[in-house]
């Protein structure tokens, strides 16, 4: 079926490319822009030029930042001995909501998975051995998925960071909160077996 305009289905196109949003959905997000004024098309737009043109990388961590150093690594009240290791920089976003939390981050921008073609060397495992070197941590925080190439990376991690005294910690893996155990698969049963705490 054609679409009622070639302009219409470029939008719809385009927007469908985003991760999440299926055709419907991305038809529904151009019908709702052309029912917005022009100023706001103009705020809508410069708002994704800007992102595009401004944000990078902070130089400690690896996390996103609107200048060299983020406002997390730049915060004096963080604690800045511990470190939790994540694998992009969506994770911190999701931890910091979370709340909780109060040390640094450090990003991996991925995870070794040789079948991918993804070594240790293509991540930013270096500049975390040189922090963990730096002689002021306590402990790295190792906060990646509970999949092969999650534990690959963390046993990996480990193995390079215990020869230089820190004091290395998993996140828990288990049960979500307010789950009913007769519906939870027998993996993350055993997950949270072996991740028991001593009450």
């Amino acid at each position: 079926m054609a679409a009622p305009s070639h302009y219409l289905e470029r939008v719809t196109r385009e927007f469908s490319k985003l991760p999440g949003i299926g055709s419907k959905s991305a038809s529904r997000i151009a019908f709702h822009l052309l029912k917005l004024g022009k100023g706001d098309i103009d705020t809508f737009i410069r708002s994704i030029t800007d992102l595009k043109e401004n944000i990078r990388f902070c130089s400690i961590c690896g996390g996103i930042s609107d200048s060299e150093t983020c406002s997390i690594c730049s915060d004096v009240g963080r604690d800045k001995g511990i470190i939790c290791v994540v694998e992009g920089a969506r994770d911190i976003l999701t931890i910091e909501a979370a709340g909780g939390f109060n040390g640094l981050y450090h990003v991996l921008s991925g995870l070794i998975s040789p079948l991918d073609g993804v070594g240790p060397d293509d991540l930013n495992i270096n500049k975390l051995i040189r922090r963990c070197g730096a002689g002021n941590l306590s402990e790295i925080i190792l906060a990646l998925s509970p999949t092969i190439e999650g534990d690959a990376t963390t046993l990996y991690l480990a193995s390079l960071i215990a020869p230089i005294g820190v004091s290395i910690t998993r996140i828990a893996h288990g049960l979500p909160v307010g789950s009913d155990l007769e519906y939870v698969d027998s993996a993350t049963i055993a997950k949270s077996m072996e991740g028991r705490v001593r009450i």
